[in-house]
């Protein structure tokens, strides 16, 4: 390719063997029709299941493909960022999941959006197709997240989205080791849009992602963007400095004006385990921020590769 394409379209793949012929299908049909010029990152994951190979062979044959090979499995919101990083495109990037989930087709929406000043156009989910605990369980997260970040992140809005190219060197300039991406695209600020659209379920296979994935990826959300859990453990001591003062006081009430005072080994068993219990989940929080801040001090880089093919050659 001589010249830089105008948008790059990022998809970041682990064991998507099922659904990458009718995945590249698509987007070699959106590419040859559409009237600016899409180059394709194909980011792959340490797939195990053939999909490296059909990356590369696709990246060798047709130069609007490019494939990027992590050295291993680092999971999608690095393999997001991995693409970001070697996007070259003069506007922006969209961002999609490989299980045609989020269909590549409304990138000419994207795009028109973008040409009227908008530097984010995130894709908003009006109905989601999938498992009836999933789908409660990313209703109640995104929520949650809503109610407690201390910067506005969409409602119901995944990595689905067009970022434009100054978005794009924003994202790429934050070192941060535990990556949330919807929330980092919030927070970089700009003039951004919601895109309403019905989110099918997946064309073929299973989902990658399993609930201690998600899990983590709610943690990374709740941690990056909240100041509340820190909070919240000053909030159990304060909470248990008055239960322990209201206790105290009604014993010495009881003292002054009874004479007698209740003992039992119960109720000083049960004041133990309580307030064992809220120190705990005191310095697990306290915990979860050190283990971030532990890793973020190494400096390691967020991913390695092992592979780049771009314009139909191997690049070094």
């Amino acid at each position: 390719m001589n010249h830089l394409p105008d948008i790059n379209i990022i998809v970041p793949l682990y064991n998507e063997i099922e659904n990458f012929n009718i995945l590249t299908e698509r987007l070699i049909s959106i590419v040859n029709k559409s009237s600016f010029k899409i180059e394709v990152i194909l980011v792959d994951d340490g797939s195990t299941d053939g999909s490296t190979e059909k990356i590369r062979e696709l990246a060798l044959k047709n130069e609007n493909f490019h494939g990027v090979f992590l050295s291993r499995n680092f999971g999608q919101q690095i393999a997001n960022t991995a693409g970001l990083k070697f996007s070259n495109a003069k506007d922006g990037v969209l961002i999609i999941d490989g299980d045609l989930q989020d269909p590549p087709e409304m990138i000419d929406q994207f795009y028109a959006l973008y040409k009227e000043g908008y530097d984010v156009v995130y894709a908003v989910r009006h109905s989601r197709k999938g498992f009836l605990f999933y789908k409660l369980a990313y209703y109640l997260f995104y929520r949650i997240m809503r109610r407690f970040s201390y910067i506005t992140i969409p409602l119901d809005s995944g990595d689905f989205s067009l970022l434009s190219r100054r978005v794009v060197d924003h994202i790429n300039s934050m070192p941060e080791e535990s990556r949330f991406l919807r929330g980092m695209r919030a927070w970089v600020g700009f003039k951004q849009i919601g895109l309403s659209y019905d989110r099918e379920d997946r064309a073929k296979g299973s989902s990658k992602y399993n609930l201690l994935k998600l899990i983590s990826l709610a943690l990374n959300g709740i941690f990056n963007f909240s100041k509340y859990p820190i909070r919240f453990s000053m909030f159990l001591g304060l909470i248990s400095f008055c239960i322990s003062l209201i206790y105290f006081m009604l014993t010495l009430i009881k003292k002054i004006f009874i004479g007698d005072v209740p003992t039992g080994f119960t109720a000083i068993l049960f004041a133990v385990i309580m307030f064992g219990g809220l120190q705990l989940i005191a310095i697990g929080i306290i915990g979860e921020y050190i283990l971030r801040i532990f890793f973020q001090v190494k400096n390691r880089p967020l991913f390695i590769v092992k592979e780049r093919i771009q314009n139909g050659k191997k690049v070094s």
